[in-house]
């Protein structure tokens, strides 16, 4: 059962997390490449903001994002704009979107996401808190996923094993983190490959941050994933 209190107590403290760092960066610094290929730190920051807008969109039955066009050109009109400008508009969304998670509601009700997804409105702080955590990693500022704390990165994990299972590009895969935590996920059939490491290189494997060098796969070829 997810609890929606504690994970959006966890995507305030994470905001601030955010906002302390980037607020030691200048404007230069925010047009920098960050480490999404093609992304600007600024456009991460836009990025960022605009997700906790789409995100009150879907705890109020509303689409998540006009369109998928709409959700690039926000991000491209918003990723040129000073660092000040950046921080205010990352924190009034922020707020906005603690605002309207922390009213009362019905989180045990299906919501929709993009594309077709699906999920219970309690799970909607948690993948903000990815959001913020992760993108807050892409920067590259710093933070590392090995600052990530422990039960976020097995939670982030088990879901990400979540999504890939079953799907027809992933062949079973077995993951074990080294300093405790089992998964499985893609096929039902065949034998697994089994992936072991530390919980943070899984991550970054899973979420597409890492190339997964550091994972041992008892020789056999790493599988490849599908971008999510």
């Amino acid at each position: 059962m997810n609890d929606h209190v504690r994970d959006l107590a966890s995507v305030r403290e994470a905001t601030d997390r955010l906002l302390a760092a980037t607020g030691k960066l200048d404007n230069a610094d925010v047009t920098q490449p960050s480490r999404l290929p093609g992304w600007t730190r600024g456009h991460v920051l836009a990025h960022l903001a605009r997700n906790a807008d789409a995100l009150v969109n879907v705890l109020e039955g509303r689409p998540m994002y006009e369109s998928a066009e709409a959700r690039e050109a926000d991000i491209e009109r918003d990723a040129v704009r000073p660092l000040a400008v950046q921080q205010e508009d990352v924190r009034d969304s922020a707020a906005r979107f603690d605002a309207t998670a922390a009213a009362p509601a019905d989180w045990s009700r299906t919501v929709a996401l993009r594309n077709g997804v699906t999920d219970s409105a309690s799970r909607i702080p948690f993948r903000r808190l990815v959001e913020v955590e992760l993108h807050h990693v892409d920067l590259g500022i710093g933070y590392e996923l090995e600052d990530l704390a422990e039960e976020f990165t097995g939670r982030e994990i088990a879901f990400l094993a979540d999504r890939f299972a079953g799907h027809p590009d992933v062949p079973a895969i077995e993951l074990a983190a080294t300093g405790g935590g089992q998964w499985r996920t893609g096929s039902t059939e065949g034998d697994p490959v089994h992936v072991t490491g530390g919980a943070p290189d899984l991550l970054g494997w899973l979420a597409g941050r890492r190339d997964g060098s550091a994972l041992d796969t008892a020789g056999a070829p790493l599988p490849a994933l599908p971008p999510l």
